[in-house]
């Protein structure tokens, strides 16, 4: 058993017979008082959020978690079928484990797997991926002197905002994280 010492933010937890991730961790010593530890933490099966003070010193259980680097083939209903490369074994991950960077997932893009006792617990898409644009309204050559955005649609289907000045055709980086453009890519 581990304590509250050896814990941070990403660690994976049992709490309460629920495994959680550590989204946020904090040691608090507040005047003449006892120090703890403030923790939030996402439910890896619901969701859900939750808050928690640890003594310092409590005991706690950290969860064994494998990576595995899995290439995404195609969505089938509300599953994502990956495939383990070494050994060619397909596994359908709900597409909700993704959160909101599974709108952004393309055929054959490595995706990040962490599974618990044969079990997947959690998937992450790639931070940065490169999208091509396939409908926006016409960009004017020198519309770049304000900040101001417009919608496209990428080739995954998803809708983004970005300058004025892309058009059709255009590729583009885009931080799966928070469904933003970050910059223009020649290809």
């Amino acid at each position: 058993m581990a304590d509250t010492g050896d814990i941070n933010v990403g660690s994976i937890i049992r709490f309460n017979g629920e495994l959680v991730q550590i989204t946020d961790y904090q040691h608090r010593t507040p005047g003449n008082l006892r120090a703890f530890y403030q923790a939030k933490m996402r439910n890896l099966k619901n969701g859900k959020q939750t808050e928690n003070r640890f003594r310092s010193g409590e005991s706690i259980e950290i969860v064994r978690v494998e990576y595995k680097m899995m290439q995404y083939i195609y969505a089938e209903g509300e599953f994502a079928v990956v495939m383990d490369n070494q050994n060619y074994e397909q596994v359908h991950i709900p597409l909700v484990m993704f959160g909101a960077s599974g709108k952004f997932l393309k055929e054959g893009m490595e995706v990040k797997v962490s599974f618990e006792a044969d079990e997947a617990i959690l998937a992450e898409a790639p931070t940065f991926i490169e999208a091509q644009i396939t409908y926006t309204e016409p960009g004017i050559k020198g519309d770049t002197a304000t900040n101001t955005l417009k919608s496209a649609t990428l080739d995954t289907g998803t809708e983004i905002k970005v300058p004025l000045f892309f058009n059709e055709g255009d590729w583009v980086k885009i931080d799966t994280r928070t469904g933003e453009y970050v910059e223009r890519i020649k290809k």
